[in-house]
């Protein structure tokens, strides 16, 4: 009777559909471009993609998200094997022991040998597996760590994505120093090899800026490169805009999104020179320069008072901070 009702059913699906077909007015929706001809379409050969920051909401449960014991344990051997790079091949951190840690905050610890071939023990932090990583997190890491007796020399949190005000200045919990590492999307398969090539894990760093007031009361951002710490010489280091490929500015952050309203390429020799050379008569130059900056335009101070910056680099790593004005 079941088989016998379904072949019913279908046979009244192919009335209603033959019906429709018959009748309806059809108006196909793609493969139908508008063409303007005084328009040059550019598509390039990537993509920048990211998790969305975002905010707990008030008297939500705020235990650090569960993630399976078997994505701890894939993070740690790839660490060990890759360990946490930089742009400067000479400068990449890597660990002479890993092992897990049972903690709440902390998923691993080891240890790695500084310039000077000293030990420097080492805290690992690994964020969750599909959210972004917040002040919540890295203070409860931080907590966690600095309760250790003896206690640990470095704290590294790991995250595919960092909320905004984690890339400030809190990049040290009393003698503690704290390194937000970016980790590849690549880590998100389980079935990756681990054989420690490519930058599953970067060390980018924050934006280093100069917020500039003008005699109109309107703000300038001024980029001057990238800060990054160096663990193996516990030194910050200084990149110039070379190292950054693009960086935006949202000139009125809410705190819960950001919404690129400024945007400006850099980067050494004008990576973009090729593209200019072949869009040939359909550039213009002014618009051009005003992208192709490490100054922005001036805009009004924000209702809110704040500002929001991010960087990406060459390998697609991106950073983002938070400024009062």
């Amino acid at each position: 009777m079941h088989q016998q009702w379904h072949s019913l059913k279908r046979e009244r699906q192919a009335e209603m559909d033959a019906s429709t077909a018959a009748r309806a007015t059809h108006e196909i929706l793609y493969d139908r471009p508008r063409e303007d001809r005084k328009r040059t379409r550019i598509a390039g050969p990537f993509t920048v993609e990211s998790l969305s920051p975002h905010r707990m909401r008030e008297g939500a449960d705020t235990a650090p998200p569960v993630a399976s014991p078997d994505f701890h344990t894939h993070i740690v051997e790839h660490l060990k094997s890759a360990g946490v790079q930089s742009r400067i091949k000479a400068q990449r951190l890597t660990f002479d022991w890993l092992s897990l840690f049972p903690g709440e905050y902390l998923h691993a610890e080891g240890a790695y040998s500084d310039e000077s071939g000293e030990s420097q023990s080492v805290a690992i932090s690994i964020g969750p597996q599909y959210e972004t990583v917040g002040r919540q997190w890295m203070e409860g890491a931080a907590r966690e760590a600095m309760r250790r007796i003896p206690k640990f020399k470095q704290l590294i949190v790991l995250g595919f994505a960092f909320e905004g005000y984690t890339a400030d200045e809190r990049t040290r919990v009393g003698i503690l120093p704290i390194l937000p590492v970016k980790m590849s999307p690549e880590l998100m398969i389980g079935e990756l090899k681990n054989t420690g090539a490519g930058n599953l894990f970067m060390n980018f760093g924050e934006p280093d800026i100069e917020i500039q007031r003008q005699p109109d009361d309107t703000f300038v951002v001024k980029l001057l490169g990238v800060d990054v710490f160096d663990a193996r010489q516990g030194l910050v280091r200084s990149d110039n805009p070379d190292e950054i490929a693009c960086w935006f500015i949202d000139t009125d952050y809410n705190d819960e999104a950001f919404f690129v309203r400024h945007a400006y390429f850099t980067g050494a020799d004008e990576p973009y020179k090729k593209l200019k050379q072949t869009l040939g008569d359909n550039i213009d130059e002014a618009a051009w320069e005003r992208l192709y900056r490490t100054e922005s335009l001036p805009f009004v101070r924000p209702a809110a008072g704040k500002i929001a910056v991010k960087v990406i680099n060459h390998y697609g790593d991106e950073v983002l901070k938070v400024y009062e004005v």
